[in-house]
């Protein structure tokens, strides 16, 4: 079954859970920026998140410089924000 991107209505309804994260509607997505004590703590952050992503066969658009982590979740074969984007910004929400 394809992938479908969420319509305005699902997806504002979507990101009243998940208040940390904003829609950036030039990526068609949501972000959001975490921040940790080190990068020690920044990398064991992405490790988990990577094991989740790889489970799920959903992978995020990220960047990394020494305490911060930048996330960015789309899903490119429904054209923007899914599904898959709002579960796993949910699931990496549950370590920050």
């Amino acid at each position: 079954m394809a992938v479908r991107e969420l319509d305005t209505g699902e997806r504002e309804a979507a990101l009243v859970g998940l208040t940390d994260w904003s829609y950036d509607s030039e990526a068609r997505g949501i972000r959001r920026t975490f921040r940790f004590s080190d990068f020690a703590e920044a990398f064991g952050f992405m490790s988990r998140v990577a094991i989740l992503a790889e489970k799920a066969d959903h992978h995020p658009e990220w960047f990394n410089v020494y305490n911060r982590v930048e996330i960015l979740l789309t899903t490119h074969d429904a054209g923007g924000l899914s599904e898959r984007d709002i579960s796993l910004a949910t699931a990496i929400d549950g370590f920050a």
